[in-house]
């Protein structure tokens, strides 16, 4: 009995985290013309091969009230699976979680498959759809980004590493794209740019559109 219990609580966690960021993210996402991260994820991988890695994990970070808003699997979702018999790895980001932003927790997610990646020799795929680093931790989340980064540039010539823009991408989300092998656009949705106006203005006096 305590087994079924186990499992049936298991299985109920398994489902939350499914629900990334809520059923009304969900539709405002739909509402957008976009996919969630699991739908692109379901569409990319042959049917029953995609192992979700990392499902339960939440962000640690405490300040700005963040530690009464958390969400299964943080902001990006990962694993493996099959394309056309092939294994590939992939990080997916859930934009109905915080936009999608990046915190500490996510980037080691993205990290860590992009390592098995590199381990099995198997290509590496990057779906984006980011507002970029989560302002909320500061030097932790820009700190996420080098890791990135840093993996982009050693597996270079050693994977092939792809990215999907398939939303609005700012700040670290266009600089790793802008290092890989290949990247896509989905036509009408795709965005990618270095940052907001105000925040440019604020750097270079410039303004922009």
């Amino acid at each position: 009995m305590e087994i079924e219990k186990e499992l049936a609580q298991l299985k109920k966690t398994r489902e939350e985290a499914k629900r990334g960021g809520g059923l009304k993210r969900i539709e405002a996402q739909h509402a957008k013309g976009k996919l969630t991260a699991r739908e692109r994820i379901a569409l990319l991988f042959d049917a029953g091969t995609f192992e979700e890695i990392d499902p339960f994990v939440t962000h640690r970070c405490t300040d700005f009230d963040m530690a009464e808003r958390k969400f299964l699997g943080d902001s990006v979702v990962t694993g493996y699976g099959k394309i056309n018999n092939r294994h590939i790895f992939v990080s997916a980001q859930d934009f109905t979680v915080f936009g999608g932003s990046l915190s500490e927790v996510a980037a080691r997610k993205i990290c860590k498959v992009m390592d098995l990646a590199a381990r099995n020799g198997a290509p590496f795929v990057a779906v984006l759809d980011s507002g970029g680093a989560r302002i909320q931790e500061g030097a932790d989340s820009l700190a996420g980004y080098g890791e990135i980064f840093t993996r982009n540039t050693l597996y270079s010539g050693s994977i092939p590493q792809i990215s999907v823009i398939a939303g609005p991408t700012a700040g670290g989300a266009v600089y790793s794209p802008a290092i890989t092998d290949f990247v896509f656009m989905v036509k009408d949705l795709g965005q990618s740019y270095i940052t907001g106006p105000e925040v440019v203005k604020a750097v270079t006096g410039e303004e922009v559109s």
